[in-house]
């Protein structure tokens, strides 16, 4: 970094006002710092935000990030957000056509329909006896290891230590997650409900080595130490309304239409360059630069190779329809309002998953993609104006899985061709179990085209940066210090950066997005984190 005298400088300067950088900025300024928040975009939120996505229609959708578990309780508190998220009656409707009859299995509404349920898909109660094991299972890991996510990172030995259940470790932690279910669940269409929450976002088998599946699994079921998923009233725009808000009334100053084309250190100071929309631009100082962006975007930040982050892929499908009306159903035992008002899964039995990853691994779209649904306006209303609403309109949001941003390659036109067909194959996935096309329940836009959008991981990387499309900035790791022995942990111990999970390589520069460590989801953990790791620092 050249030596050079800035006027303007920061105590904090924070690369993306995402909901980690607007977290980050809230705790930094209401303990004091100056803080600078600079966002490319021309406004703040990120992937999480609320849009009318549909032109001349009042509905606004969360357009990407859609659910909320992962945000602690302490954050809310903490920062004083006027946050309100709702509990889902409904957890799940998996429909399956067995024997010519279409059935399915319902989860949710009480203990009692959700036992009748499964006897009715199994037979026995065996299969809910098993479901009702394992999530007791994960539920008492999930109450052990929830809390450790806002404290400085523990050590494997450590975190083990915490959940105190030798099977459950090895289950969840060691072995591959398909040993786990299959030891547990007999019935296909059960197995493959347990396996979806290893999937989401993430590019994986059921027995695959690494353990991805593994580690997205864990993200998914120890949210608030349940769990348990719920909607943000007003839509995801609301919760980084309210985060930007708080920011700014603690005294963060924040710049949207501001893009960081730099990052240089000396490992003391650092200084972030920034172009603006009208074609300006600047330089300022910095004690500390937390960066909530990915960290192959971070590397051409500091002019450095991405290395394995360079390698980031994104293997979601994500389509957001507006209905004139909630279709019927195949079948006839389910009430729409229930079946949409949790996750809809759509061809997700377990061999349906396993079959649909061979053939995307193969480098060919899924011939039956799977994936889920969920209906935000049956548990929220309010996102949808009070005509709509009163008309019987309805959002569905799909997140589809196993569709690799490799799926997508080309130019424009074969990007464009390869989505249309996803998109064709994935609804008629759908329609096979629904008693009228989706098609016809589409509501239509204000030029008369149906209310249907949909984007790939390409879609993902070119609108929000996000490198492959790659949700969560890359893939997710366990939630404990890897360097955990010797020399190593005494280290760690010295920086707080590495404690908190948030360290570069660069003492000035931070993580604070979800390619930290305990990042990934709307959970601000990775902007508590790095915030926590400034301010144990004394800087």
């Amino acid at each position: 970094m050249p030596e050079r005298t800035l006027h303007d400088v920061y105590d904090a300067v924070i690369v993306g006002g995402g909901h980690n950088g607007l977290v980050a900025a809230a705790y930094l300024a209401r303990a004091g710092r100056r803080v600078l928040v600079l966002e490319r975009l021309g406004r703040t939120g990120g992937a999480a935000v609320s849009d009318a996505a549909f032109p001349g229609v009042a509905a606004r959708l969360s357009r990407y990030a859609y659910l909320v578990s992962l945000l602690p309780a302490r954050i809310v508190r903490d920062l004083g957000l006027n946050v309100t998220l709702r509990r889902r009656r409904w957890s799940s409707y998996t429909p399956v056509e067995r024997g010519g009859v279409p059935g399915g299995l319902l989860v949710g509404g009480g203990e009692a329909r959700t036992r009748e349920a499964f006897a009715r898909l199994t037979g026995s109660d065996r299969e809910y006896e098993a479901w009702q094991r394992f999530h007791a299972m994960t539920g008492r890991v999930a109450e052990r290891v929830w809390p450790t996510l806002t404290e400085p990172l523990p050590g494997q030995a450590e975190l083990r230590a915490r959940v105190g259940e030798g099977a459950a470790w090895e289950a969840l932690f060691e072995r591959p997650l398909g040993e786990a279910i299959e030891a547990a669940f007999d019935d296909d269409l059960v197995r493959g409900v347990v396996l979806t929450d290893g999937l989401i976002g993430t590019f994986a088998g059921a027995h695959d080595p690494t353990l991805l599946q593994n580690r997205c699994f864990l993200y998914h079921v120890i949210g608030q130490g349940t769990g348990a998923w719920d909607v943000p009233v007003g839509g995801m725009g609301a919760v980084t309304d309210a985060l930007a808000g708080a920011a700014r009334a603690a005294g963060a100053e924040i710049r949207v239409g501001h893009e960081v084309t730099s990052v240089a250190t000396d490992g003391s100071a650092a200084e972030v360059t920034f172009a603006t929309e009208a074609g300006g631009g600047g330089t300022v100082g910095a004690r500390r630069v937390l960066v909530n962006a990915s960290p192959r975007e971070l590397a051409r930040l500091l002019g450095e190779e991405p290395g394995a982050a360079g390698a980031a892929e994104g293997a979601q499908f994500k389509v957001n329809m507006l209905l004139r009306r909630l279709p019927a159903l195949r079948d006839p035992g389910v009430d729409p309002r229930e079946a949409f008002a949790g996750t809809f899964h759509i061809a997700e039995g377990y061999g349906q998953l396993e079959a649909a990853y061979r053939e995307a691994a193969a480098g060919r779209p899924p011939g039956t993609p799977p994936s889920e649904v969920y209906c935000h306006s049956l548990t929220d209303p309010s996102i949808l104006s009070p005509e709509l609403a009163a008309s019987g309109h309805h959002t569905l949001t799909l997140f589809g899985l196993h569709t690799p941003a490799r799926l997508f390659a080309g130019d424009a036109g074969q990007q464009d061709a390869a989505r249309a067909e996803l998109l064709s194959a994935t609804l008629a996935a759908l329609d096979a179990h629904l008693a009228e096309p989706i098609a016809d329940c589409l509501a239509v836009d204000g030029d008369g085209r149906p209310c249907v959008e949909a984007r790939t991981p390409l879609d993902l990387e070119r609108d929000l940066r996000l490198p492959g499309g790659h949700i969560f900035h890359g893939d997710l790791s366990f939630p404990w210090l890897d360097e955990a022995e010797g020399e190593a942990a005494e280290r760690a111990e010295a920086d707080p950066a590495a404690r908190w999970g948030v360290a570069t390589g660069h003492p000035t520069v931070l993580l604070c997005g979800a390619g930290a460590v305990r990042g990934g989801g709307v959970s601000g953990i990775g902007g508590h984190n790095a915030a926590m790791a400034v301010l144990g620092s004394g800087s």
